[in-house]
Order: structure tokens, then C-alpha cells, then sequence
């Protein structure tokens, strides 16, 4: 008789199912609503989604400001409106959300205009991850993501489950994961057991996080410059009501900035003052960013899964397997190498490196702000067998350089000095020249960071500018390599290299035309000759 755990299904009258046996469960194969506090998430996701929008709305959200401080009464019925809207849609999203579990299986049904139907079965869910927002903590509930091999994006959301029955669902699609293909009745694992191994296996604690540590990752990712760009239409409204205030205190603003009749030194004090009165703001902004991403941070390890909990008004819980792991990025910004901190990313497949969001995606790990030493130390629980730490790095080809200079800054430089010519402002070309100077320096820089090498395990590849990233990946794990050579490339025999993962590409330009030909035949060699599975 099969053993397999099946959840219960939610009934009307009561919203927590349990785990049970096949027999007891026969009956209850039917669609099930979430609960009515999911209303909340969806009035808060659509607000959201339009303030993500910011940047297309701000020219009618000025006009409309505009006109709502001249008449406030006028605008009140728009206002009525819009918030009607919202909560319209965010009833009409709760009625149509249902699911139901049967078969080893979950299938969703959601959308009001736009229906969509996803069929999951547990086998080929990879990732979970519970989200556990302030507004469902004092009623228990928690959303459940699940992703698969080869999404693009996150499959499925089931997004207000109860917590111990969403704990309880996570260790029955785990444990689909351990079990073995076998036709023998009498071979048959049995999924209590296993489940039961899930969840009392004792975690290892691999790394926390301290206040100190999120401050300083505060600090040195610094990324609050996209909101201040969202209120650049608002910027004379957000100046006039700062000066203002200050001059309630006694400082007049426009008296303090006029530069007429003032020295070299009283200017550069003025434009000093003006930077620190906008980056104190913007770096208190980053560090409580932190604060709320990564509270709480712990990093642990049960079997081949790593699990990583984190969060201070949403607490997340993402679960990712070792096997699933396509490559370590060893991050460090600028004020990361003053300060000997590193940013450690552990990149699934589907990983969107240049849009990370810390603490909000499924198919991503970050450790944030640790030492040399702790990250190392995580590097080699990863990858016993990597050599990032002392391996010899080859550098890319100096014509990089050049071409960036030649390219790139000579014409634009030649043309802003032209503009300055015309205009008879030749004054102002010694800024061209210091500007110039500076841009030609982190081109350098660059290209100095540029440098790839590679062991019988694994591929590395750093690069950088003022700071430095280090790329870390098995070789098994690529999925497609490129061999890119325009005219100018192929005279200097040169070339360009791309490596294709499960967590995207990863580039080397600039390398000599022999050594990313045996780059790509010795990779292609690995990957056919180990038959090692890249999930």
C-alpha cells in the first residue's frame, strides 16, 4: 500500500488542513480559496506595482499635485475613485485565487481578465520560499513561492497560507525530492520517514549577520539614488519646502549659495555642504534598507540544502539545494575593499545578477558584508575543491584599453570641448580635461581588473573598476559557450568569450585568440566527458 503523505485539503469551515493518509483524504480533492486576509497583500501588491511605475506616472501625478494644491475639494472624487479601483481589483484577484493539492501536485488558478492555470508537481519544484510579511504574523499566515528547473520566473504563489501548514507542505515537496525511482513494492522508501528526517535533521548554522555588519553593507551598497531619480519631476516643490523649513531655523538657503563676490575656497566649502546635506539622507535611507532586508540574518545548512532566513517587517525563508548552486560571486564595491568586507552571492538558475533585489528573490543567496576569512570559509563549504583564493589570474589584452579611449572617450571628449569653443567659454576646458583625465583612469582600471583562469574543476573570472567581483562556477555547469570575433579582433588574433549558465552569462573579451579557442574546447570536453547532471 502506498505510504506517500498526502496534504488534506482546506473545507469551508476550516482553513488549516493537516497532514493525513490517502484514505482520509479521498473525499477532499477540490478547489480551495485562501484566506480572507490575502485582500490585504493584494491592495498592497497593486500599490506597489504602481509606484513601480513611478517614473511613466510622475509627469501627470506633478500635473495633478499641481492642481490638488490649488483645489483640493475638485480632486476628492478621483480619489474616492482610484482607492475604489484598488479595492475592487483586489476583491476580484481574492475571489479567483484557488488551489487545490492531489497527487503529489499543486494547481492554481488565478487572474480576473487574464485567466492562468499552473499544474506544479512537487517533483519538479526546485526552490520555496516563505514570506512571512508584519500583517499576517499575528494571524499566522505565511506565502508560499515555488520555482522550477528552467523557469524564467517564479512559477507559482500561494499567498496566505497557514504557517504550519505551509512548514508542512515545504517538507512534503522536499521530501519528493529524496525519493527513489524504483518499480519493487518491496524497495519503496517511505516518505514519512524521510519527511520526518527533514525536519529534525539538526541545522548548521554556517553564518549570522550583526546590526554592524548591516550598517556597513549600508554603507557600501548604497542604492538609493534610483528613488532620488523617481522624484527628480518634484525636485523645485521638494527645494522650495526644504529651504522653508530651514529658514524657520534662521538659514537662508539662496543667501548661502550665491557664489557672487565669493572666493575659490568659500565656493568649494558651499558645494561640500551641499553634497554632505544630500548624501547623509541618502546613506541613512541605504542603511535602514539593510536593516529591513537582512534583520535577522542566519545562513544554515541541513543536508545538501542551504537555507537562508532574513527579514525585519517581511521575514523570508528561502531553501535552495547544493546541486541547484551555478556559480559564487565574490562582490566588493569601492568602500567594500577599504573597509575588507565582501558581498558573497550564491546565483541559482534563472539568476538575474544585474537586478538583484537582497532578500527578495527565490534563486539567490546573498551574505551580506562578510569578512575575507567568512567568506572563504562559505566558499569552501560550496566548492571543497575551488582554488579562488590563490589562484593566478591572466590578464586580457591592453587593446581594450584603447579601444575604450579611442572609441568611446576621444570623440565625446573632441565634441563637449568643440561646444565650449563655440560658445567662447574656453574657460571651462580645463574641467573637460579633468573630467576627461578621471573617466580615462576608471577605463584603466578596468581594464587592469579584466583576468579569467581556469583549474581541472573550475572557471574564474574577475573584473571590476574601483572595486573588484570575482566569478566562480564549475565547469560541468555550462550550458553553451561563444566564440565572438569581429574584423579588428580577428587581425589582432583576439576574441571574446562567452560562457552560458543556468544563472546567465558570464564574458571574457579581449583574450587571445589561441587561449579562448582551449578555453572553450577544454570546457566543452568537461561537460561532455563528466556527464554530471547541471542541476
Amino acid at each position: 500500500m502506498d505510504k506517500s503523505p498526502v496534504i488534506e485539503r482546506q473545507n469551508s469551515t476550516e482553513q488549516v488542513p493537516d497532514i493525513s493518509t490517502p484514505e482520509e483524504n479521498n473525499h477532499s480533492h477540490k478547489w480551495q480559496r485562501i484566506s480572507p486576509i490575502a485582500l490585504i497583500y493584494f491592495v498592497l501588491m497593486l500599490i506597489k506595482n504602481i509606484f513601480g511605475n513611478i517614473v511613466y506616472l510622475a509627469p501627470a501625478i506633478l500635473i495633478g499635485y499641481n492642481k490638488f494644491s490649488e483645489d483640493p475639494t475638485f480632486w476628492l472624487p478621483f480619489v474616492y475613485g482610484f482607492a475604489g479601483l484598488i479595492a475592487l481589483s483586489a476583491i476580484l484577484s481574492f475571489y479567483f485565487f484557488q488551489y487545490r493539492l492531489s497527487n503529489q501536485q499543486i494547481e492554481i488558478r488565478s487572474g480576473v481578465f487574464s485567466k492562468k492555470y499552473t499544474n506544479l508537481p512537487f517533483s519538479r519544484i526546485q526552490n520555496v520560499e516563505l514570506s512571512e510579511p508584519l500583517y499576517y504574523r499575528p494571524f499566522g499566515y505565511t506565502c508560499m513561492q515555488l520555482d522550477t528547473a528552467g523557469s524564467v520566473k517564479q512559477e507559482a504563489k500561494v499567498v496566505a497560507l497557514k504557517k504550519h501548514f505551509a512548514e508542512q507542505l515545504k517538507h512534503e515537496i522536499l521530501a519528493a525530492h529524496q525519493q527513489p525511482v524504483s518499480t519493487d513494492e518491496n524497495n519503496e522508501t517511505d516518505d514519512d520517514s524521510v519527511t520526518a528526517k527533514v525536519t529534525t535533521a539538526d541545522e548548521e548554522v554556517l553564518d549570522r549577520r550583526n546590526l554592524d555588519d548591516l550598517v556597513i553593507h549600508g554603507l557600501t551598497n548604497n542604492r538609493v539614488w534610483i528613488f532620488i531619480g523617481g522624484l527628480a519631476p518634484f525636485i523645485d516643490n521638494i527645494s522650495e519646502k526644504v529651504g522653508e523649513w530651514l529658514l524657520m531655523f534662521g538659514f537662508n538657503v539662496e543667501q548661502y549659495f550665491a557664489f557672487d563676490g565669493k572666493s575659490g575656497w568659500q565656493i568649494a566649502t558651499a558645494a561640500l555642504s551641499l553634497a554632505l546635506l544630500v548624501m547623509i539622507p541618502i546613506t541613512i535611507f541605504s542603511i535602514l534598507g539593510s536593516i529591513i532586508a537582512f534583520h535577522d540574518f542566519k545562513l544554515s545548512k541541513v543536508g545538501d540544502r542551504y537555507i537562508r532566513r532574513s527579514g525585519l517587517f517581511t521575514k523570508n525563508e528561502v531553501t535552495m539545494r547544493l546541486s541547484r548552486l551555478q556559480m559564487i560571486v565574490r562582490q566588493q564595491d569601492w568602500l567594500d575593499v577599504l573597509l575588507g568586507r565582501i558581498n558573497l552571492k550564491f546565483e541559482q538558475s534563472n539568476a538575474n545578477y544585474q537586478q538583484a533585489q537582497p532578500g527578495q528573490l527565490t534563486n539567490k543567496i546573498i551574505v551580506p558584508s562578510v569578512t575575507t576569512k567568512e567568506c572563504q570559509h562559505l566558499i569552501n563549504d560550496a566548492y571543497p575543491e575551488n582554488n579562488l583564493e590563490n589562484i593566478q589570474y591572466s590578464p586580457v589584452s591592453v587593446r581594450l584599453f584603447v579601444r575604450n579611449v579611442l572609441l568611446l572617450l576621444l570623440p565625446f571628449t573632441a565634441f563637449i570641448s568643440a561646444l565650449f569653443i563655440i560658445k567662447d567659454k574656453t574657460d571651462s576646458l580645463i574641467f573637460v580635461a579633468a573630467a576627461a583625465s578621471f573617466i580615462c583612469f576608471l577605463m584603466y582600471m578596468s581594464y587592469r581588473r579584466w583576468g579569467y583562469a581556469k583549474d581541472d574543476n573550475f572557471i574564474y573570472v574577475r573584473k571590476g573598476c574601483l572595486g573588484v567581483d570575482y566569478y566562480c562556477f564549475p565547469i560541468y555547469k555550462v550550458q553553451q559557450t561563444t566564440f565572438k570575433q569581429s574584423w579588428f579582433l580577428k587581425r589582432k588574433q583576439l576574441c571574446s568569450v562567452q560562457f552560458l549558465l543556468a544563472a546567465g552569462a558570464v564574458n571574457v573579451p579581449y583574450v587571445k585568440q589561441e587561449d579562448g579557442l582551449k578555453l572553450i574546447d577544454e570546457s566543452l570536453y568537461e561537460v561532455e566527458h563528466s556527464k554530471r547532471n547541471w542541476m
